[in-house]
């Protein structure tokens, strides 16, 4: 390992003083603002910031017109549902009313049928009592002829 080697007060000012002169020195060598080299580099940098600005404003104008383009197609698909849904409703409100028509019906062939019956079940019993009812005359008839 080397020895250190201190240094002492002017030596640190003379190395201080070293570096700004060199520091100075590297300043002076920059071109100055209206050097073609400077000129044509800030002028490429405009470019550069420009196309960048273009490149935005036609990423800017893609997504608004693909966020319209959305709002368009969400709204079709919002009035085709709400079409689908009405259609869908009157459908079963159709078909509602031709179940209940249907019940309304079968309903009234049952009342039908049923009074039908009835009425039969009504003319057998009364002409099973009316052939009671001419037995007994037939054969009272009978009897008063034997006495």
């Amino acid at each position: 390992m080397p020895a250190f080697k201190g240094s002492n007060f002017q030596d640190r000012q003379q190395a201080a003083v070293e570096a700004r002169r060199a520091l100075l020195e590297k300043f002076k060598q920059r071109p100055s603002p209206d050097d073609p080299a400077v000129v044509a580099r800030e002028a490429e940098r405009a470019a550069i910031v420009d196309a960048r600005a273009k490149r935005q404003a036609e990423r800017e104008e893609r997504a608004r017109i693909e966020a319209l383009e959305k709002a368009r197609r969400e709204a079709e698909e919002r009035a085709a549902l709400e079409a689908r849904t009405k259609a869908e409703a009157e459908e079963a409100e159709r078909q509602r009313l031709a179940d209940a028509a249907e019940a309304e019906r079968r309903a009234i062939e049952d009342i039908e049928l049923k009074a039908m019956l009835e009425a039969e079940a009504k003319t057998e019993r009364d002409a099973r009592y009316a052939a009671r009812k001419a037995r007994k005359a037939e054969r009272k008839t009978q009897s008063r002829m034997y006495y």
